[in-house]
């Protein structure tokens, strides 16, 4: 597959997650599943097309089991989405050292606390985990998209690298926060001010 067009394609996904995540459980349980698939495999070198499908498999398997235990989908979305948070923090920090061991660890821990804080803050925390995780995506898949030049936002290497990276990072999940908070205020409980009523 034309790195390119795989690039393209995560970077969809990571705009949906990024943009619209609170909008639709289904939407956030899939292009999460999705994203933590493809960051894995990625993380791994796993090869394009083998990226691309362990995260169409990532998204289905994370799909399939929100429909079992529905009732613990924000847990759920918050764990998968926490994963993918850890994944890319993992990558951002690490560059390219492959420690498994490390990963592992802070793809768990962080995917736990993210598990918690979804299943206890229900929306609030799904705004925040749903762009944040967004975000990491859209960076690892424009790092595909334009090696050469943008090559550092996926796998940055120490120092500057890893600096832009992060500014990058949490500067499109705020961008995401933003937007969601618009499009979404009903959803997540958020009360518009009121316009002062003219007299």
């Amino acid at each position: 597959m034309d790195p390119v067009v795989a690039g393209l394609v995560i970077v969809a996904v990571g705009l949906l997650l990024c943009f619209l995540g609170v909008g639709s459980v289904h939407l956030a349980v899939i292009t999460s599943g999705f994203g933590l698939g493809w960051m894995l495999g990625d993380l791994f070198g796993a090869s394009q097309s083998t990226a691309l499908l362990i995260g169409v498999l990532g998204g289905l398997v994370a799909w399939i089991a929100v429909a079992f235990v529905f009732k613990l989908a924000a847990f759920f979305i918050g764990i998968v989405t926490g994963a993918v948070i850890g994944a890319k923090l993992y990558g951002t920090v690490s560059g390219d050292s492959g420690n498994w061991v490390l990963a592992a660890i802070i793809v768990v821990a962080v995917a736990a606390a993210c598990g918690f804080l979804a299943d206890r803050y229900r929306r609030r925390a799904l705004l925040w985990l749903t762009t944040i995780g967004g975000a990491g995506i859209v960076l690892g898949g424009l790092g595909r998209v334009s090696p050469d030049s943008l090559g550092f936002l996926r796998d940055p290497a120490p120092g500057w690298e890893q600096v832009v990276s992060f500014l990058a990072w949490v500067a499109l999940a705020l961008a995401g926060w933003v937007v969601q908070r618009r499009l979404f205020a009903r959803r997540l409980g958020i009360e518009r001010d009121e316009e002062p009523s003219k007299r």
